[in-house]
């Protein structure tokens, strides 16, 4: 059985994904990386690609925080592959690997401006030392904090196991309901590419939708971002998803990390309402989330669906602290009862909300959401108690005690995990 390197600098694992490419002409060395990596222990996704003509476009698609380059690149010069990567993906640190005879192409590539090279046949520890030596280096990858005041805010998923579950009602509301609550700027994004809804909900006449952004992630800002976002008189930003028709390809996952990151820099609540299917474009959004909110009904097939949801998520390695489940239309005629629910589901249920279908119904018609028109309603008082949650759980001093440590990508991904996935 193949031994996983024991590293005794103990860096922990960050919830981020470390993307890591590799350019090379070898099928054996994109193993031999791959190997180190896994025997590291890295919270990584690994990307090849052999043709060294193709490799800004597959950066440029990626986004890489590294980027490897072999020097066997079937004669192409290493150290102008290594000045146009630069030059174009400046966020990504750039290393090089090289065979013994080869250092002269190791220093060309230094001079061109690699952070460092790696001598082939790969070894373990090497690749951990050098990691770490690029994590000190100035200049190198770290998350973009401007001052030390700079806090990221927190991303809160909302998903459910089916459609017509009251999600999308529930994460709106509790958006705008943490709005009023704590001030603090929030932005709302529309996950659900296969049937959109917060257009509808939210009565917004916009033309702007993620997809205005994928071709400009290498220069996203700010200001990029505000030109995307629709502006809801409640005072949240909201994120739309394209119709289904117009979404050529499904967003990858680099794509989504690109846009959160941004996000949270920009936003101190990030709430997303994620769609179904549950599929690499759904995961990278709960990857990054701080919370998953799972929105379950008091039925039968809904509680199948919502246990099978949860092995998924658990065996994902998603922490059950980090999963909230809320019963909606708890007080609905006929439905199971909250104590069975959470025997059947073995969690207990985070927050209740109760039955009032006729007017969400009356709301999401008129496109006005129901803590801005009936904000002395029972439902309104609901979400609004769960966002008192929310804000009390995950508030500002919770973020800001545990930036500190956490301001450098390799130090929040290079760590070890501190404790198992969850095994059902």
């Amino acid at each position: 059985m193949k031994q996983k390197y024991v590293d005794n600098r103990s860096i922990q694992y960050a919830k981020e994904r470390l993307r890591i490419l590799l350019i090379s002409a070898h099928e054996q060395t994109r193993d031999d990386l791959a190997n180190a990596l896994d025997q590291l222990g890295m919270n990584h996704q690994l990307f090849w690609i052999s043709q060294s003509e193709l490799a800004l476009t597959r950066a440029h698609d990626v986004f890489p925080h590294i980027i490897f380059v072999d020097d066997a690149l079937n004669g192409a010069s290493v150290g102008r592959l290594v000045e146009l990567l630069i030059a174009n993906i400046p966020a990504a640190a750039v290393l090089v690997l090289v065979e013994p005879q080869n250092t002269a192409t190791a220093m060309t590539s230094v001079l061109a401006g690699a952070r460092g090279f790696l001598l082939k046949p790969l070894q373990v520890s090497e690749l951990s030392t050098t990691l770490h030596q690029v994590m000190k280096k100035p200049g190198a990858i770290h998350i973009d904090i401007a001052g030390e005041q700079r806090k990221e805010g927190q991303i809160i998923v909302f998903c459910a196991p089916k459609g017509g579950t009251g999600r999308t009602t529930l994460a709106l509301n509790t958006a705008i309901s943490l709005y009023q609550l704590t001030g603090e700027s929030v932005a709302l994004v529309d996950a659900d590419y296969a049937a959109p809804a917060l257009d509808v909900a939210l009565n917004l006449q916009h033309e702007q939708d993620i997809t205005a952004l994928l071709p400009r992630l290498s220069q996203l800002d700010e200001d990029v971002i505000n030109s995307v976002l629709a502006h809801h008189v409640s005072g949240v930003q909201v994120l739309l998803a394209p119709p289904p028709e117009a979404l050529e390809s499904p967003i990858s996952l680099p794509q989504v990390q690109m846009v959160l990151a941004k996000l949270k820099k920009m936003f101190t609540w990030v709430i997303v309402d994620l769609g179904l299917p549950m599929d690499e474009t759904a995961f990278a959004f709960l990857d990054g989330a701080d919370r998953i909110v799972l929105n379950v009904l008091p039925e039968m097939v809904g509680l199948r669906n919502t246990r099978l949801m949860l092995d998924q998520l658990l065996r994902r390695g998603y922490a059950e602290e980090r999963i909230w489940v809320v019963l909606n239309r708890t007080t609905m005629k006929g439905g199971v009862s909250a104590s069975d629910i959470e025997k059947r589901l073995q969690i207990q249920i985070a927050h209740r909300i109760p039955d009032d279908q006729a007017l969400v119904t009356y709301s999401v018609n008129r496109g006005v959401p129901l803590v801005l028109s009936h904000r002395n309603s029972v439902l309104a008082k609901a979400f609004y108690k769960f966002a008192v949650r929310i804000q009390s759980e995950m508030g500002r001093d919770e973020i800001m005690s545990g930036q500190a440590e956490n301001t450098n990508i390799f130090h929040r991904i290079l760590r070890k995990r501190s404790k198992e996935k969850h095994a059902l």
